[in-house]
């Protein structure tokens, strides 16, 4: 009997998980279309190596700004290499850079946010007044200002996103754990003597993390876009890196002639961003039970 139960328990499962899913991407198309079109460039970025029809790095002067045709689906650039092939490797770079960037804000803003919020006093007026002091800068100025001081590189550039973007997780981490810290078990941890490194990491980040989690996955669609702006302005990624930014900044002196240069990589950092997007918002109605309910 058991044993039946369990077997009917195990076949029921998958089948009401993907009644969920379903249900979701009925009642959020946006987000289906965005996880649709993200695992795409996410699948190209992987298996870029066995995508990518030519070298992206191949220059072939012969083959210099020859427009879109069977051999060169996307044309070729000024040097005569394949921009499809530079498209699909400027995938891993581009995405790769988002990523890495957003990762550096949410860990070193979360981090100033939650410090101070939990104590609160002297230590939150410093944090904060530097917060806003950082705030006071467009995001792009302060990366660019940043990448100024550290050099133009890849490296440096998604250093200057990550930095940039920091003010946004930090504010949100302070709402909330300033509204989560007054709860019963919070106290209640406290009285048993938990350490305050564990009573932040264990009963109060989980609980501060959706928020969180839709903010960065916003964030990776700002970060992939400034980090294409540094490039393009020749402070991100470097020549003859494959990168979104970098072959814009180099198409935009051939637009007239050569329009192919610049539309797929625009295109490429378009959708990614409207997918980025998308899945930010489906996350946000999912995760926020006040959005939820209506």
């Amino acid at each position: 009997m058991n044993n039946s139960t369990q077997t009917i328990k195990s076949v029921s499962e998958p089948g009401r998980r993907r009644r969920h899913i379903g249900a979701l991407a009925r009642r959020h198309p946006g987000m289906a279309i965005g996880i649709a079109i993200l695992v795409t460039f996410i699948l190209i970025a992987i298996l870029s190596p066995l995508i990518a029809p030519y070298d992206p790095l191949e220059i072939i002067p012969r083959a210099a700004k020859k427009g879109p045709s069977v051999d060169y689906p996307f044309g070729t650039d000024n040097l005569g290499r394949d921009v499809l092939s530079r498209v699909v490797y400027g995938a891993r770079i581009s995405i790769g850079v988002g990523l890495i960037a957003v990762f550096i804000g949410m860990v070193g803003g979360t981090s100033c946010g939650m410090l101070a919020g939990f104590y609160g006093g002297w230590l939150e007026s410093i944090i904060m007044r530097f917060i806003d002091i950082m705030l006071a800068f467009p995001g792009i100025l302060l990366a660019i200002a940043i990448v100024a001081i550290l050099g133009p590189g890849l490296t440096n550039a998604m250093i200057a996103v990550g930095v940039s973007v920091m003010p946004v997780y930090a504010r949100t981490a302070r709402g909330n754990i300033l509204s989560v810290k007054t709860n019963e078990y919070i106290e209640a941890a406290r009285a048993i003597g938990v350490p305050d490194w564990r009573l932040m990491l264990r009963h109060i980040l989980p609980n501060i993390m959706a928020p969180i989690i839709v903010v960065a996955t916003v964030n990776v669609g700002t970060a992939i876009l400034a980090a294409a702006g540094l490039s393009y302005l020749g402070l991100g990624a470097q020549p003859p890196t494959p990168e979104w930014g970098s072959m814009l900044s180099v198409a935009r002196n051939y637009l007239r002639d050569a329009w192919w240069m610049a539309t797929f990589p625009g295109l490429s950092i378009m959708l990614i961003v409207l997918a980025v997007n998308l899945l930010g918002d489906g996350l946000r109605d999912v995760l926020d039970p006040s959005l939820r309910n209506k």
